[in-house]
Order: structure tokens, then C-alpha cells, then sequence
């Protein structure tokens, strides 16, 4: 496809985690009226939710996605493991990180959103049984539910982890270019899902990429939501 190139496209992908990173942590946020605990309970174990079920659709349909949820999914399908300890287990460098940078309630409240995401994935089969599912599909609406998931992570000052913690800490130590290190990290799970899925599912998988990041992009931009 003419003019069409995977990296540039996972280049303004990480150019806006980034610049959503960059807004979480500001240092002179604007005044808002604060969530309480029960709108932060509820909310997390609805993104929580929605976010494992769009994880489910991509992993019944052999799909991959960027950042470290689709570190854990490649890792998870080279060893066949369960796919809950290993995301776990990949975002557990980003907590010092997070605690630094982000403060100790976000810290808290991405580790409760990360257990919660890992148990629910972990178990869905054991409540729904997809006999066949269409890679397209799973990965339009896999991403469009990880998204709106994640869109209320963010909304309630929480995360599932990733590689933007560790990308701003690079560049804020070693003046490396976040944006850079974020395309790096996310096209070398990309690489090294081509020894993985066919050219097809990594297609659907671009999708479903995109997908999600459309809803952040669309939805969550400074100073639109007021919400602490």
C-alpha cells in the first residue's frame, strides 16, 4: 500500500501515550472536584471489565497489541502460559517508576486495576465459551473495548502500567526522546509477532491498535475531563 509504513504509524501511536503520560503527571493540574471511593471502586472494576474482555476477544482470535499487555500476550503465547501472572509479572519493573513519578494512590490504584484485569482474563473462560470468533472482529472491538476501558482508567488517575512510565523516566535521566524509545519498545513487540501470527492477524492486530488509541485520542485530551 503506497506511502504506508508500520513504523511511522506505531510512531504517532507512541507520540500520543506519551503526551498522555505527560498530562497525568503535571505538575499544576487544574482544580477538580474529586472522585470518591466508591466512583473509583466502581469505575476501576468497570474498565477493569471491559479491558479484560477486549483482551479475551484478541487472545481467542491469536491477536497481539502494543504496550505491555501485548508483551504479556506474545509471552503468554510462546510459552503457554496463563496470560494473568505474566502481565503481572511484566509490569512490575513500571511500579518504582510509577511511584515516583505518578504518585502513591495512582501507583495503588493501577496495581488493584492490573490484578483485577489479570484475574478477570484469566477466568473468562469460565463463563464464556467462543467457538469461533472473526480476527477483524475481535480485534475492531477487542481494541474499541480496551480503549473505552482504559479511557476510564486514566479518568479515575490510574493505569494498567506500560512502557510510557519507563519511556519518560529515560528521557527525563538520559535526555533519550520518549517518543522514540515508546515506537522502539512497541514495534519490537510488532517484529516479533511476525515469528508468531501471519501477516493477517498482524493486520487485525494493527486494527484493533488503532482502534483503541482512536478512543483515547479522541476522548481524552487536557483540560476536557475536570475529574480527580
Amino acid at each position: 500500500m503506497p506511502g504506508f509504513s508500520l513504523a511511522g504509524l506505531w510512531a504517532k501511536v507512541a507520540g500520543f501515550q506519551i503526551a498522555r503520560a505527560l498530562s497525568m503527571s503535571s505538575l499544576a493540574p487544574p482544580i477538580a472536584a474529586r472522585h470518591s471511593l466508591i466512583e473509583d471502586l466502581a469505575a476501576l472494576l468497570t474498565g477493569a471489565c471491559l479491558v479484560s474482555f477486549g483482551i479475551f476477544l484478541l487472545r481467542e482470535a491469536g491477536l497481539l497489541t502494543g504496550g505491555t499487555a501485548g508483551l504479556a500476550l506474545l509471552l503468554a503465547q510462546l510459552g503457554h502460559w496463563p496470560f494473568g501472572p505474566v502481565f503481572l509479572l511484566v509490569n512490575l519493573p513500571f511500579f518504582y517508576l510509577a511511584w515516583r513519578k505518578m504518585g502513591p494512590a495512582f501507583t495503588l490504584r493501577t496495581l488493584l486495576s492490573i490484578l483485577v484485569v489479570s484475574l478477570l482474563t484469566d477466568n473468562l473462560g469460565t463463563v464464556v465459551q467462543l467457538s469461533q470468533v472473526a480476527p477483524a472482529f475481535a480485534g475492531l472491538i477487542g481494541g474499541l473495548l480496551m480503549g473505552v476501558g482504559l479511557l476510564i482508567f486514566f479518568r479515575h488517575r490510574a493505569s494498567l502500567g506500560g512502557f510510557n512510565i519507563f519511556a519518560l523516566y529515560l528521557q527525563e535521566r538520559y535526555q533519550l526522546r520518549a517518543g522514540l524509545v515508546q515506537m522502539a519498545l512497541d514495534c519490537t513487540i510488532v517484529v516479533a509477532s511476525f515469528f508468531v501470527i501471519s501477516p493477517w492477524l498482524l493486520a487485525c492486530s494493527v486494527l484493533g491498535a488503532l482502534a483503541l488509541n482512536f478512543i483515547l485520542a479522541a476522548n481524552h485530551k487536557p483540560g476536557r475531563y475536570q475529574g480527580a
